[in-house]
């Protein structure tokens, strides 16, 4: 049906007529809930169809395939990006806050059904990321389009995209309490409840479409059976401050691999060096392979030699220390193998990949606890489960999430003291050593980001476009004041007046006050020009440099009422603060009604 034709429009008006805005939002977050448990199932089913079917070929080969595998992966999705889709997927998560920002909640639909074929493609031949960041991206490009086709602000369409993340985790994980608190967490919503109600109903929902199609299977089949003693807690601080080192390693290794792999310009380099490296890590450290879910069940079920898999170190793990070492090269080379999967072209995302590495760090300090000759002894599946939440904290500066969420994916509620101290270490460290997350990196340093500072947020939203005026008459160095007065003055309603040369570059502004003692003295008419009247202005707004935080801090700074806008290098209009000021209250208003 067009989304113009009679019967729709019919239908708009009589929604507008008879449901209320909060009832329709309800109705809304339900659907999109739906959604996003529809599309987590589809993208797992899709990638462990594709596994199932690649996993003969593993167990005939041992590890040989490991070397092929993830560069067919990385060649299909580039194949189909090329000559397909035409356009790469992004990180999910950076997506959907850039469109939040800029782009007032909407994203291309082409996001809807992208990460349906390159991320399962990614995944299933072994590349070392995780689907939750792609089935997000997927449920939120739905919700926004969703939005759109049935005319929903920005605000309302920006909280049913919070209610697709929120649907799309508890769908995966079956967990709806941290799946509405990673909503209010990274996408800086206000906790109110206006906001808290719509994200229940899509996690539920979501939960609900999940046990329709999955059954009450779960992604980590343990429970916690070992409580908390406080004799550990000592024990627990140092998990903290561990994987906050490790999330800032963690962040480190995501931005310097990337980094490496921004040298190479053609995309076939990314992907043959990308592929070969892969490779070459699921070969020597095979829980390397994909998402990781049962390496992570296998630790915490105590299955150390099933976890490591086939290694050429098989003879000697007997030796725990072999074992410990072997856990911590997971720890390390995790990240690596994550980004390097990026880098090459891959599509995926990060929360899974981080827990993975949290697992193997966990159960490594309680194996040197446990095996350090002093006489200590702390559970290993308790440390794998925390060690879990602590890298979680830090990585994505979401200490509330990790929290939940490991907790409610184990029915681990009895390792709440624990799971807190040491969550909030490793956000503390991690939060000291980085500002940013590998979400929000690029779009800090653009300001071009929401967070819970509202007045930052507020200018964030604001559009620079949207306060520049251009009704001002340029004047050139050349003209002589008869010239100004005539042509310029008289013609003008504007006190203030650009000059700009014949490349239209921009060179200074005057001021009626400048030229108000003279401008009756017809002696100077001829003999002046508007090059002895011009002068500098107080400051320069760059259209393409400056955020809107930047440009309110120029005119903070030298005090001007005001100030040009260069755009290309040359003149483009000016910007007054009584118009910024307006619109910034305007903007406020929306923003927090």
């Amino acid at each position: 049906m067009p989304i113009n034709s009679k019967f729709f429009k019919k239908l708009l008006i009589w929604r507008y007529k008879n449901v209320s805005e909060k009832n329709f939002v309800f109705l809304l977050s339900l659907i999109i809930g739906l959604l996003a448990g529809v599309i987590s199932v589809t993208i797992k089913n899709i990638t462990f169809t594709i596994q199932a079917i690649l996993e003969k070929g593993i167990e005939l080969t041992k590890n040989s395939i490991y070397f092929i595998l993830p560069i067919i992966g990385l060649l299909l999705v580039y194949l189909f990006v090329r000559y397909i889709s035409k356009k790469p997927t992004g990180h999910a998560i950076p997506t959907i806050l850039y469109s939040l920002s800029k782009r007032d909640g909407i994203i291309h639909k082409k996001h809807i059904y992208l990460p349906l074929i390159t991320a399962p493609l990614t995944v299933g031949f072994g590349g070392s990321v995780g689907l939750l960041g792609p089935a997000i991206l997927s449920a939120s490009a739905a919700s926004s389009n969703l939005g759109r086709v049935l005319h929903i602000n920005r605000k309302t369409r920006s909280l049913l995209i919070a209610c697709a993340a929120a649907g799309a985790i508890a769908s995966i994980f079956k967990s709806p309490i941290a799946a509405i608190i990673f909503a209010l967490e990274v996408f800086s919503l206000d906790l109110t409840f206006a906001s808290l109600l719509p994200l229940l109903i899509a996690s539920v929902s979501s939960v609900i479409t999940s046990y329709f199609f999955l059954g009450d299977t779960v992604l980590f089949n343990f429970s916690v059976s070992e409580k908390f003693v406080i004799k550990d807690t000592l024990f627990y601080v140092l998990l903290g401050i561990g994987t906050g080192v490790a999330s800032i390693y963690f962040s480190k290794i995501y931005f310097g691999i990337t980094s490496f792999f921004n040298r190479f310009k053609s995309s076939r380099q990314k992907l043959i060096i990308g592929g070969l490296a892969i490779g070459t890590m699921l070969f020597f450290i095979p829980p390397l392979y994909g998402e990781g879910f049962s390496f992570i069940n296998d630790l915490m079920l105590g299955n150390d030699i099933k976890a490591l898999g086939n290694t050429p170190f098989d003879e000697h793990l007997d030796n725990i220390w072999i074992v410990i070492g072997l856990l911590f090269g997971i720890t390390i080379f995790k990240a690596i193998a994550m980004t390097t999967t990026f880098a090459a072209g891959g599509t995926g995302g990060i929360i899974i990949p981080t827990l993975v590495m949290g697992s193997a760090l966990g159960n490594v300090v309680a194996k040197v606890i446990n095996n350090c000759g002093l006489g200590f002894s702390v559970s290993e599946a308790n440390f794998t489960l925390i060690g879990m939440a602590g890298l979680i904290a830090g990585v994505l500066h979401a200490p509330l999430t990790a929290i939940f969420l490991i907790a409610e994916i184990t029915g681990g509620y009895e390792l709440f003291v624990p799971l807190m101290i040491t969550a909030s270490m490793s956000f503390i460290i991690n939060k000291n050593g980085l500002d940013h997350t590998i979400y929000t990196k690029e779009l800090l340093e653009k300001g071009e980001l929401l967070t819970q500072d509202k007045d930052k947020s507020v200018l964030t939203l604001m559009k620079l476009d949207a306060v520049i005026e251009q009704d001002f008459i340029q004047l050139h160095p050349e003209m002589t004041l008869g010239t100004m007065l005539k042509e310029g003055v008289s013609k003008s309603s504007r006190n203030l007046f650009p000059v700009t040369d014949s490349d239209n570059l921009f060179v200074g502004i005057i001021l009626l006050d400048d030229i108000r003692t003279v401008m009756f003295d017809q002696s100077l008419y001829n003999s002046t020009t508007v090059e002895t009247f011009m002068h500098q202005a107080p400051e320069y707004i760059i259209y393409e440099k400056d955020s809107m935080q930047e440009v309110m801090q120029k005119f903070q700074s030298s005090k001007a009422w005001n100030l040009p806008v260069i755009r290309d290098n040359k003149y483009y209009g000016f910007i007054s603060k009584s118009k910024l000021l307006t619109a910034y209250r305007r903007e406020l208003i929306n923003f927090t009604s």
